[in-house]
């Protein structure tokens, strides 16, 4: 049986990314990335949790980012897909450490978020309520769709 091992994160970057140039000419990029969800606790109040991952690039992305051909900066809302991969070392009072990393293969900076106060079209904007619980919309066009899922 097969198996995968995929990551797909959408956060911000807690650092500016940070290169190493190896003595054989290889770049490694490592950079920090905050992943954010909001929920209702028992009381109802809202309660943030904000998770950070390590995030390792190498090859022709360490190049363009370390080359100035991607320019990414702390703060940067960040699509970021690879594979997690965990390595062990052992720190300067010899306890043996491990850290989780997602291996990272395509990085794409998103587009900065409109303002909450203007719509595309200059007009205010008024965030949707949050659903009912329960509640599912109804596609309009569904007449004569057989499908069994």
């Amino acid at each position: 049986m097969a198996s995968l091992n995929k990551v797909i994160l959408i956060g911000r970057l807690g650092k500016d990314p940070e290169v190493t140039t190896f003595d054989n000419g290889n770049r490694k990029v490592t950079a920090t990335l905050a992943t954010s969800e909001r929920y209702r606790d028992r009381d109802q109040n809202w309660v943030e949790q904000t998770d950070w991952h390590n995030i390792v690039i190498w090859g022709n992305l360490a190049n363009d980012i370390a080359d100035g051909r991607r320019n990414y900066s702390k703060g940067d809302l960040m699509y970021v897909e690879g594979k997690l991969r965990t390595r062990q070392y052992t720190d300067q009072q010899g306890i043996v450490r491990y850290v989780t990393e997602v291996i990272a293969d395509k990085m794409m900076q998103m587009a900065p978020a409109r303002p909450a106060t203007q719509s595309s079209f200059g007009q205010p904007y008024a965030p949707a309520p949050e659903p009912t619980p329960g509640y599912m919309p109804q596609n309009q066009n569904d007449e004569g769709n057989d499908l069994p899922f």
